[in-house]
């Protein structure tokens, strides 16, 4: 397996990391515990020592799928988890970083992930009613006291990126990017290279879209899949954005590759110190994605490739806007 670091934070993981949410909440229905266990201990097996999940995801029972496969395994990995959401009767209602909060999240996180420290705890999203510093000073409270080791901010614009890094060392900021959602490229990722801070895509195969998978045809279920209500995900911005899927194609037919490789081999292109964190809730995924670490793209590639991304007009935000609204 290839390494990576994570911009200066000292943090050496996986070129590919896992992102564990699938397993529990989000795409469908959560696998049993069992199978859980399998999978994540399998992305152990082949290397991925980068663990992604957050108290929200399920909420909770995640962090505790999480806990249960790689509490025994606790040295050989890299757990990143998050706060920052209000949950209420098992739904989010809201943000809450207020210092208090930050800490009984941390405390039950511990708990449920069975370990007596957090490697990466990063702000889930960015709460306007407590200033960043104020966010970043009880994280570096967190961190003197051994309880976490990094932290890192998700959906973060550039300014907040840079108040928060001011009072402590930032080690990863984790928003969406892909080939399909380049937001990140105009402020983000240039002042994330600017003060060493690596870079943690989240949703590099576009939720889903990019393995080439999902058609008109597909059917999301609004109590178990997000993607019912994002609106990239309408019949109509499916069947307009298939030509993403078909560049995707096309160049993995040149490469002997698959789209899903093609896909996360771009994110790795971009940056050395871009980390994608595919969700993976089967072998399979596991074995198809570990592939792209090998496939590596030239500039003339990235060149082509973007190229005709140009000229593809993307239908639909990212997200629907509840969520979309909590990016800043």
């Amino acid at each position: 397996m290839k390494m990576r670091q994570l911009g200066n934070s000292g943090l050496t993981v996986s070129a590919l990391g896992m992102g564990a949410m699938n397993l529990s909440f989000g795409t469908g229905k959560a696998v049993d515990e069992s199978e859980g266990v399998r999978v994540l201990r399998a992305a152990v097996e082949r290397g991925i020592n980068f663990f992604d999940t957050a108290q929200a995801y399920g909420p909770y029972v995640n962090e505790k799928l999480v806990g249960e496969a790689l509490g025994p395994l606790r040295k050989d990995v890299i757990i990143a988890t998050k706060f920052g959401f209000k949950l209420e009767n098992g739904a989010i209602t809201g943000t809450d970083s207020r210092p208090e909060n930050i800490r009984a999240v941390a405390e039950a996180s511990l708990i449920s992930l069975k370990t007596d420290y957090i490697d990466l705890f990063y702000q889930h999203r960015v709460d306007p009613n407590v200033p960043i510093e104020d966010v970043a000073g009880t994280l570096k409270d967190l961190i003197n006291e051994g309880k976490i080791r990094h932290y890192g901010l998700s959906e973060a614009g550039a300014s907040t990126i840079r108040r928060a890094h001011a009072v402590h060392p930032v080690a990863a900021v984790q928003n969406q990017y892909s080939i399909w959602t380049r937001e990140p490229e105009a402020e983000v990722l240039p002042v994330c290279e600017e003060l060493g801070i690596g870079f943690v895509p989240w949703g590099p195969l576009g939720t889903g879209f990019l393995t080439g998978t999902i058609d008109t045809s597909t059917k999301f279920d609004s109590a178990t899949d997000l993607r019912a209500n994002f609106p990239r995900f309408t019949q109509e911005a499916i069947k307009a954005n298939m030509p993403v899927v078909e560049v995707l194609r096309s160049f993995a037919s040149e490469r002997n590759a698959t789209p899903v490789q093609v896909a996360l081999a771009w994110l790795l292109a971009q940056k050395p110190w871009i980390v994608p964190i595919p969700g993976m809730d089967k072998i399979a995924y596991i074995d198809d994605n570990i592939k792209a670490i090998d496939l590596e793209l030239t500039p003339a590639d990235v060149e082509k490739i973007n190229a005709q991304m140009a000229q593809i007009q993307i239908q639909g935000d990212r997200l629907d806007p509840g969520l979309l609204s909590m990016s800043e």
